[in-house]
């Protein structure tokens, strides 16, 4: 696996190196990228099972959801980046490799995207459309590579990004939606509120990547501080972010939304048919440590590759998490979902190919 540039505030016109899952076999990786696969698939593959079965119970366990998982990690992370002077019993921050305020503006936006695809569940957006939404992650990253970090992509790179969206949409449609709006105006307009909440939690995830790249490429992989500070969101709903995630400054946002957070909370200690007294707390707590190993992965892999790079190890970690909901969930297997998810492994073995093509050309 390639590791990205470190040159502080390069400015120079660069391809991306890429990454290919073709390379995924412990023979071609070395120990380190084969044990970060291990961590992003893994771990977000067991996240997504957990996250749509508390879905199940409360489709409006958004921000109760959010708000326990940045409090989560941000205390098992909390030791590693306080220091105790002999001067003072008070407990201080250790000195930061990135400025605060870098921290800080990838805070507010991947909060806000993270936040609003969680709030998505209850305008009455079926969960394929939501997957549709969360494949279109490639081509963003890509845009924004191409338009701000004066990034080129060869035809076949762009071919590539563009089948493995397609095949992710073409899984994703062959799910049927869990749900889905009625022809009443006020079903629709919440409907329609929902898929703009979708685009803008798009936009703010294509920027956040960018953002997280440029601070990687000039302060060097921090990847545990990017997990204390913040991570890379995706990603919030599990099944359809990718552990990017805001944790200890995301914080204080949640005193808006504390009533929304008690109404998520107290609905896992709600009697129901279909679990035993204590089950949706044990979900809640598999769902926080499979968070937390989702999340580690991401950051590694985030901070040796680029951000398009990332987002197709990403999408590909999606086709298989919907194919495993769809065999768990007795949805059956189809053509349409095997179609799908081998466009997914073509196009990741096709990007490759042209990220060697473009640098046996810079060569």
């Amino acid at each position: 696996m390639k590791e990205t540039s470190s040159t502080p505030g390069a400015d120079a016109v660069s391809s991306d190196p890429g990454v290919s899952l073709a390379q995924a076999s412990p023979s071609l990786f070395d120990y380190a990228s084969v044990q970060i696969l291990s961590l992003v698939f893994g771990g977000c593959c067991s996240n997504v099972w957990l996250y749509e079965n508390l879905l199940l119970l409360n489709p409006r366990i958004g921000s109760a959801l959010t708000f326990s998982q940045m409090m989560f990690i941000s205390l098992q992370s909390l030791p590693s980046f306080i220091t105790c002077s002999p001067d003072t019993w008070i407990p201080r921050l250790k000195p930061r490799q990135v400025p605060l305020k870098n921290w800080a503006t990838q805070v507010l936006v991947l909060s806000t995207g993270s936040l609003l695809n969680n709030w998505a569940f209850a305008f009455k957006v079926p969960l394929t459309v939501l997957m549709i939404f969360r494949s279109a992650g490639l081509p963003v990253s890509m845009l924004f590579g191409l338009f701000f970090l004066k990034r080129r992509y060869s035809l076949v790179q762009v071919f590539s990004v563009i089948m493995v969206s397609v095949g992710v949409t073409i899984a994703t449609f062959s799910r049927p939606p869990s749900s889905a709006p009625s022809q009443s105006n006020s079903d629709i307009r919440q409907y329609s509120i929902g898929i703009v909440m979708l685009i803008l939690s798009l936009l703010c995830t294509g920027f956040l990547g960018m953002l997280q790249e440029k601070t990687y490429q000039r302060y060097g992989p921090c990847w545990k501080e990017g997990v204390f500070y913040t991570v890379h969101f995706c990603h919030s709903a599990p099944f359809y972010t990718d552990g990017r995630q805001k944790h200890c400054l995301s914080l204080p946002i949640f005193l808006f939304l504390v009533q929304d957070v008690k109404q998520g909370l107290a609905s896992l200690s709600e009697p129901t048919r279909t679990s035993a007294a204590g089950m949706p707390w044990l979900i809640l707590a598999g769902n926080l440590v499979t968070q937390l190993i989702c999340v580690s992965g991401v950051n590694r892999l985030t901070s040796r590759v680029s951000s398009v790079s990332t987002n197709l190890v990403l999408t590909t970690r999606k086709a298989i998490s919907l194919c495993f909901s769809v065999w768990w969930f007795g949805n059956g297997w189809n053509l349409q979902l095997g179609v799908g998810a081998s466009m997914v492994f073509l196009g990741s073995m096709l990007y490759s190919a042209g990220a060697r093509v473009e640098k046996k050309k810079t060569e």
